[in-house]
């Protein structure tokens, strides 16, 4: 299905707009590059089962940007699982900032997610492949997050290594997981659970944050 471009831009742009983000029209038009990237790997790749791009902006795009403000204190981020880069290259765009990792044990997903940081010149961004338990670092990281990777207490027993002292996972889930949520090991507590609306997205939405109690 082809949609044009400025069609999608109309939807994103409305979509930014709700969200109250302030995306410049560079940052707009890097979404947009970057939302193209993966239509045309998908076709090889199999990135993501969404094929279709107005779905890619709602499910995609503005699912990753929705959770953009509770990385407002965040200054190294670590996308762990991070698959065809979400949130994690979304939030390098929309976050400049910020020092964002990914990593993902596929090597054709993170062959993708390199080819995106050196096509839109993303400076911020570094990738890693390979099993996020053994990876090692020089400096960890103050938020660890992850969208529909694996349940908390692997995602947290997987990566706690790589947390920096004061740091938080920030899990992107869909529904509130409970049963998940009371599987956390002893020495990790769920700090907060803040449902998200997503535009163009009638779906449930929840970021899980935990830290070390």
């Amino acid at each position: 299905m082809i949609v044009s471009r400025e069609t999608l831009s109309t939807s994103l742009s409305a979509g930014i707009q709700e969200l109250g983000l302030a995306i410049n029209a560079t940052q707009l038009n890097q979404l947009l590059d970057y939302l193209a990237l993966l239509q045309k790997w998908n076709k090889v790749y199999n990135l993501t089962a969404v094929r279709d791009p107005q779905q890619m902006i709602s499910q995609h795009l503005l699912d990753s940007l929705a959770a953009v403000p509770a990385f407002a204190t965040a200054r190294k981020v670590l996308d762990v699982g991070a698959g065809g880069g979400l949130p994690g290259m979304v939030l390098a765009i929309a976050r400049p900032d910020v020092s964002v990792a990914m990593i993902d044990t596929v090597h054709k997903k993170t062959a993708f997610l390199t080819q995106v940081k050196a096509e839109l010149g993303l400076s911020n961004v570094s990738v890693y492949t390979g099993r996020v338990e053994q990876l090692q670092v020089s400096e960890k990281f103050d938020v660890i997050t992850s969208r529909a990777f694996a349940e908390l207490a692997d995602f947290v027993n997987w990566s706690g290594h790589l947390l920096a002292d004061g740091g938080q996972f920030i899990a992107l889930k869909g529904i509130d997981p409970e049963l998940e949520k009371q599987n956390l090991a002893s020495g990790w507590q769920v700090k907060q659970v803040q449902a998200l609306r997503v535009p163009q997205l009638d779906a449930a939405r929840h970021l899980i944050f935990i830290q070390r109690s």
